[in-house]
């Protein structure tokens, strides 16, 4: 679970790690559009070099059904952790339906 900095990136390929999850926070944090742009850019670009050096390559933290949009269309990301979105939904929908909304 790092950041997605181009130096954690790097020594988590040199550690010999198999995967890293990108913290989304920031991203999910972001109030302005320019901000919003700026922390995508940062996730693709970071996923990009994960890819690059072997790693695969999650992001989770604060997504939601409405947010993870932009998300998922970044290249070579492989997994989303967004439980606590689908969980809370599925207080009020059931899990089924909570699964089925995010798809």
């Amino acid at each position: 679970f790092i950041d997605p900095d181009p130096k954690q990136i790097d020594l988590s390929a040199r550690l010999k790690a198999r995967a890293i999850e990108f913290h989304t926070g920031t991203y999910a944090e972001a109030r302005t559009e320019l901000n919003l742009q700026q922390q995508l850019e940062i996730l693709r670009l970071g996923a990009e070099q994960a890819s690059h050096l072997g790693l695969h390559v999650h992001m989770g933290h604060g997504l939601n059904y409405v947010n993870v949009k932009p998300i998922v269309r970044i290249p070579f990301v492989e997994e989303l952790n967004i439980g606590h979105a689908i969980v809370s939904r599925a207080v009020l929908v059931g899990m089924v339906q909570a699964v089925r909304d995010m798809k």
